[in-house]
């Protein structure tokens, strides 16, 4: 398997940071290169950090109520950096109904408390392949 790279932020003001690190540690024990931010992001330095660190995907972690806000302002920081390629996935305590605004500004998939490891393991796998058909013959 190839050995994707993926990075995994915190935006915003939440300190809350255990879903982020699972996921962090999951990706890692499958194989997956993780770069882990930390916690208290903007959208900009988490968008400069992705394209700096040549990732794939970034996720990213919302315990805050925020997630309408930075998942959205993060995919448009990629596009003004002109890395339309990385993909872009969320977690965290996200209601049902922001689901469809989310995936509609650009998040590509959401977590939600207790999605299966296997779940997001695939949904990172894909979005990482996806990542590497968009760059087909760049390099």
């Amino acid at each position: 398997m190839k050995k994707y790279r993926v990075l995994i932020a915190k935006p915003g003001l939440d300190g809350h940071d255990r879903g982020a690190k699972f996921v962090a540690r999951l990706l890692r024990d499958e194989g997956f290169e993780v770069i882990y931010t930390g916690i208290r992001h903007s959208a900009e330095e988490i968008a400069s950090v992705a394209v700096a660190e040549d990732v794939a995907v970034v996720g990213l972690s919302s315990l805050s109520g925020a997630h309408l806000k930075f998942f959205p302002e993060v995919v448009e920081e990629l596009k003004k950096r002109g890395a339309t390629d990385i993909q872009v996935l969320g977690g965290g305590v996200i209601p049902d109904d922001d689901i469809p605004k989310l995936i509609e500004a650009g998040v590509k998939k959401i977590f939600t408390p207790g999605t299966p490891a296997d779940v997001i393991i695939k949904a990172y796998n894909e979005s990482c392949q996806e990542y590497d058909r968009l760059n087909q013959g760049k390099y």
